[in-house]
């Protein structure tokens, strides 16, 4: 996760700035997902510590601040998005009800581990190096995707279809990085290499894919479909549908002193995908490219 992601989302409204059209500014929030099903399971309650089990409450810190992970509702106070309503539909597993916090992602570990929170969950990357302070429990798949304009006009399907077509990412980004590996691999092949744009205006490369002068953006999946539902009332750009490519987790960050409450979760976690509330509030966000079907505890 970037904190450049809610800039991301913000300035599509603005690429009538740019040369778009006035639809730029019509967006399409899907409601929160109905989590009423949800019902308390007494066996993975009782994993829950005690001095948590007691408040009633699961304390969540999270970057309230990138859709369509986690984001504000129109009043500026209700989190609204796809993790808000995980978490919350877990808590509920567990017999707690989330109460989420915003902070600077740069803030989470830490009030994590100084017992501000409980849990993080902020689309933060389940890494070996942030392993080392704080468990995860991971509950999705997320990574680089391909967004393309409407009705996908250059046949664009995977990462191959990139050889010779114009391609914006921005600057000192992973997707950066992922072009110029696949433009290589494109000569070796014996295409033409990918036709790079690397800038550091999230709103000027969409401007570019409206206006044709690339076929392509790489961006993140929970951004790009984002920004493809909301643009224009969905009307500008679609997401090619492929696994997420060099894929990796985001995890629920919790206290390595906290061990049962991650195995609770997990519990939890495992129990709506099986039983399909997980799939439902994924769907509602049009993520399901990322659903994961095993819940885990630091990858395992």
């Amino acid at each position: 996760m970037k904190p450049r992601l809610l800039l991301t989302t913000l300035l599509v409204a603005t690429l009538t700035a740019c040369g778009g059209t006035s639809d730029t500014t019509q967006t399409s929030t899907p409601p929160s997902s109905d989590l009423s099903q949800v019902k308390k399971d007494d066996a993975l309650a009782a994993l829950v510590p005690a001095a948590i089990a007691q408040t009633g409450k699961l304390r969540v810190g999270s970057n309230i601040q990138n859709p369509p992970n986690n984001f504000y509702k129109e009043d500026g106070k209700t989190p609204q998005g796809s993790e808000v309503d995980l978490i919350n539909a877990m808590a509920a597993k567990v017999g707690l009800k989330a109460e989420h916090s915003d902070m600077a992602f740069s803030s989470l570990i830490t009030s994590l581990e100084t017992g501000r929170v409980d849990v993080t969950m902020a689309a933060m990357n389940d890494t070996a190096e942030r392993q080392q302070k704080i468990d995860f429990v991971d509950y999705f798949t997320s990574g680089i995707t391909i967004m393309v304009q409407k009705g996908n006009p250059q046949g664009v399907k995977g990462p191959d279809d990139l050889c010779g077509k114009g391609v914006a990412v921005n600057l000192g980004s992973s997707q950066e990085t992922f072009a110029k590996e696949q433009s290589q691999k494109c000569l070796g092949q014996g295409k033409p290499e990918v036709q790079l744009s690397v800038t550091d205006s999230d709103t000027g490369n969409q401007n570019q894919l409206r206006t044709g002068r690339v076929a392509a953006i790489l961006n993140d999946l929970p951004t790009a479909v984002y920004i493809a539902k909301t643009a224009g009332d969905g009307k500008f750009f679609e997401v090619v549908e492929l696994a997420p490519i060099n894929g990796g987790p985001y995890g629920i960050g919790v206290n390595k002193q906290n061990a049962k409450l991650s195995e609770a979760l997990k519990g939890a976690l495992q129990a709506l995908i099986d039983d399909g509330t997980y799939a439902k509030i994924l769907g509602n966000w049009d993520i399901k490219q990322g659903a994961i079907s095993k819940a885990a505890i630091n990858g395992k």
